[in-house]
């Protein structure tokens, strides 16, 4: 007879953020994470102190794998491509746990500042690909992260691709 491998802190959060993508924040409790890893809550707690320390475990555990900003590219040719590829492929997360995250921010202050401080340092980042590239209207990389942020919540394809291509085209127009 095998033992079961013990679960790691890492383990929990992670179906964390897959039980906050399939069904929000109401699912990050000891019980139905451990039932969903096939578990006792005595794991749980022998990882965390209680629930709510854990749901800030996972906000920081989210927000430090989502912060990798690209590094900034030395070529024009090259951060033309990386805004793009940014608008298209967004900054690596997965969409349906970022929108999770935001809608949680709606109703969780702590959510709310993580989501915050995240898309301070995207949008920092966008500024400078712009600045870079000979536009300086910081409101125009808020324009083009709203955008990004917007389409995530619609209709997912090629369309939203190519609309959120053709803004940074006319961005790139105005320089």
């Amino acid at each position: 007879m095998s033992r079961k491998q013990r679960l790691s802190a890492d383990d929990w959060l992670n179906a964390g953020l897959k039980a906050l993508a399939a069904s929000g924040p109401q699912a990050l409790k000891a019980e139905p994470l451990a039932r969903a890893l096939d578990t006792t809550k005595g794991s749980f707690y022998w990882h965390f102190e209680d629930v709510p320390r854990y749901r800030q475990d996972l906000l920081n555990f989210w927000r430090d794998a989502s912060a990798k900003i690209p590094s900034r590219p030395s070529e024009k040719s090259e951060a033309v491509a990386q805004l793009h590829k940014i608008m298209k492929d967004g900054f690596g997360d997965d969409p349906a746990t970022e929108a999770a995250m935001r809608s949680w921010a709606t109703s969780d202050p702590d959510a709310a500042a993580t989501i915050a401080e995240l898309d301070s340092a995207r949008l920092d980042h966008l500024g400078e690909l712009l600045r870079q590239l000979g536009v300086t209207n910081r409101d125009l990389a808020l324009s083009l992260y709203s955008a990004k942020v917007g389409m995530s919540v619609l209709d997912k394809g090629t369309r939203n691709d190519d609309a959120l291509a053709s803004l940074v085209d006319m961005v790139l127009a105005l320089r």
